[in-house]
Parts: structure tokens; C-alpha cells; sequence
């Protein structure tokens, strides 16, 4: 049995008076993230006998910071410093041009010739597989790579495309009211993954 699904256990956090229509689990601490962004380093290299046409690509927002980590870890090991893209996908959305709210475009940042790399793909979580196919449409509006594969942090179930991860970090069963909140030292003040019921709330966007 993979060593992650002894997180899957829904344990009872202490109720904060502030969040007390929220319930809340932890499902992964920094040193578990450390272990699987490792294991990805492992992985991306894997299959190449030469990473001259390897490239990662990190989907805005937190999937970026989880590139550039992994990203580190190759560098740290190998030597090689393979090129990282930054990639948003706000204008490939399907729901784009009906969503209710004016959506934030962020940087899109490809450094890089696509049609001679093969790329990994990276984001922090999957959930319908609506963002993963636009992000390979955008992928292919900027040339015709070699390969793509995709990689999740946490994969959190609720497909409605065929879509499936190349790489994923850990499986996380979850119900369509709870939402997964990962969180980046950079951006949010530590590394975590949590599990939040939003019952009562208005539910995520697709990804």
C-alpha cells in the first residue's frame, strides 16, 4: 500500500471560533511534500537518457511554485538545469466567456522552442480535467512538443473529461461540497495540503 494513503484518515482539527462552519483536515505536512516533490524529480528524469529536450511547465498559480521546486531538486541532483515555463490558461477555459465574475489573467512565460522539447506539465490539483485540457490547448498555441505529461500534486477525483496524471503526488477521495486547499510557503506561509467541507459555501471553480 502506497505510504500517502495513511493520510486519507479524516482527522477531527481543533475548532477555531473564527472557521467554525468549516470543517478542516490536514492531509499532508511540509516534510510529506518535500518526500513527494523528490519522488517527481525522480520521475520527470526517469525515462531520458538525456535532458537537452526535457522542459517543465508550471500552470499559474501554485502549480508554478511546484515546478520551480522540483526543478531545484533536479538541478541539486543532476547538475542540469531544465528549462521551467510558466503557463496560464484563463483565456482557454471553457467557461471563459460565461463565468460571472471577470476571471485574473496572470503571466504566461514559455522561454523556450515547444516543438523541441518534451514537456511536464505541472499543476497542483486535478479535478474535472477541464483546467488540464485547456492547458494543453494553450501548450499547443505556442508550438507542437515532442510529448506532454501531466503531473498533480493531488488528484481529488470527479473526472468529467478523460483526463488522467502521468504523476500524481497523492489521491485524495473527496466529496463534490469539500475543496482541496494547497499551500505554498511563498504565497501562503507554509507548505500544507488540506481538505476543507464547504457544504454551506459557494463550491471552487473546476480544474
Amino acid at each position: 500500500m502506497n505510504k500517502y494513503f495513511v493520510k486519507f484518515i479524516r482527522l477531527q482539527p481543533q475548532e477555531n471560533p473564527r472557521e467554525s462552519a468549516l470543517k478542516k483536515a490536514k492531509l499532508l505536512h511540509a516534510d510529506d511534500l518535500k518526500r513527494i516533490y523528490k519522488r517527481f524529480a525522480h520521475q520527470f528524469i526517469e525515462p531520458f537518457d538525456d535532458l537537452t529536450d526535457v522542459a517543465i511547465v508550471g500552470m499559474q498559480t501554485r502549480g508554478v511554485y511546484i515546478a520551480r521546486r522540483v526543478q531545484g531538486l533536479i538541478k541539486q541532483g543532476t547538475g542540469t538545469e531544465i528549462p521551467l515555463g510558466v503557463l496560464d490558461i484563463t483565456f482557454y477555459r471553457d467557461d471563459f466567456r460565461t463565468r460571472s465574475h471577470t476571471p485574473t489573467v496572470q503571466v504566461t512565460d514559455i522561454p523556450f522552442d515547444l516543438s523541441a522539447k518534451h514537456i511536464i506539465l505541472v499543476d497542483d490539483v486535478l479535478y474535472t480535467g477541464r483546467t488540464v485540457r485547456a492547458a494543453m490547448e494553450a501548450l499547443m498555441s505556442f508550438g507542437r512538443p515532442k510529448s506532454i505529461v501531466f503531473t498533480c500534486l493531488i488528484d481529488r477525483g470527479h473526472r468529467e473529461l478523460p483526463v488522467v496524471a502521468d504523476y500524481v503526488g497523492m489521491f485524495v477521495p473527496t466529496h463534490t461540497s469539500e475543496e482541496v486547499q494547497v499551500q505554498i510557503e511563498e504565497l501562503d506561509g507554509q507548505d500544507a495540503v488540506y481538505v476543507v467541507d464547504r457544504s454551506d459555501e459557494k463550491q471552487e471553480d473546476p480544474a
